[in-house]
């Protein structure tokens, strides 16, 4: 029985989960099913796992498979379930409060989730904290989000989240998931996209991430406006447009006209402009 407030919506139908097994290789047919050349350098960490509708396709590849569940009824049966499959540690808590390094041990970490709606940002940027260690994370999501997640500059899904995701990984738009796919039947169209790790924009060595997606959150912070004018409380308006141009971007340009890599730059000539201030958008 799926509880509301947990956010629950289980993969119900059976041809709906070989599908996203087959586009995430972990499905035992067809030729898009490849198992790890070496089970033992990767793990799989299955997020909100369930009755385990996807967990026993996951196990089918031999890897070390973490199910991490938040629900204690469902935490129980998958204890149950652990029992007849040693590759299977069930990991009972919430994915935020969840420390992915640690559960992979030195293995390369690969993700799938069925994640709640409401909390999917949280979550990816939980995740985006151990990019390092993570390959490829597969997401069942709401199809809103997941045009967000993979909406090209100059869209009008295009955003923070976006040039988050972006910056992180490579994602991919992957499948379209009707509402019939899920039991309770959700209100709203889903979508399964994958991210590849890492993402092909590079940052100078010198800056944070955290700092970089700070300076990003400002130069979205009111969309119509210029980032001229949203970058005002860093920079002045007439040399915030002297350094778009420098870069070959309009002096008039948005932030939803930028691709992740004109950020990254625009960034880095901004820091550079104010040395000892730095971007800290609280000052």
């Amino acid at each position: 029985m799926a509880r509301q407030r947990l956010g629950q919506h289980f993969l119900g139908d059976v041809g709906w989960r070989e599908a996203i097994a087959r586009a995430i290789r972990v499905s035992s047919h067809g030729i898009e099913s490849t198992a790890p050349v070496n089970p033992a350098g990767i793990c799989w960490i299955e997020v909100g796992a369930g009755h385990g509708e996807m967990t026993e396709h996951l196990l089918q590849t031999g890897a070390p498979v973490y199910a991490i569940e938040l629900d204690p009824l469902l935490t129980e049966r998958l204890r149950g379930f652990a029992k007849k499959h040693p590759n299977l540690t069930v990991v009972p808590g919430d994915v935020l409060e969840t420390d992915l390094a640690a559960i992979a041990a030195g293995r390369r970490i690969k993700i799938y989730g069925n994640l709640p709606y409401y909390i999917t940002s949280p979550i990816l940027h939980h995740f985006f904290q151990f990019a390092s260690y993570i390959d490829e994370i597969h997401l069942v999501i709401q199809l809103e989000v997941a045009e967000r997640l993979t909406a090209l500059p100059g869209t009008s899904a295009y955003g923070y989240l976006s040039v988050a995701t972006q910056f992180y990984a490579r994602p991919e738009f992957v499948l379209d998931l009707p509402p019939g796919a899920f039991r309770p039947r959700p209100e709203v169209d889903s979508a399964l996209v994958t991210l590849r790790l890492p993402g092909t924009a590079l940052l100078p060595p010198q800056y944070s991430p955290e700092e970089f997606l700070d300076f990003v959150k400002i130069c979205f912070a009111q969309k119509r406006k210029t980032l001229p004018n949203n970058l005002k409380s860093l920079v002045e308006v007439a040399r915030t447009r002297e350094l778009l141009s420098s870069l070959g971007i309009r002096e008039d340009a948005r932030a939803e006209q930028l691709t992740v890599q004109d950020f990254v730059r625009l960034f880095e000539a901004i820091s550079s402009a104010r040395p000892a201030a730095g971007l800290d958008s609280r000052s």
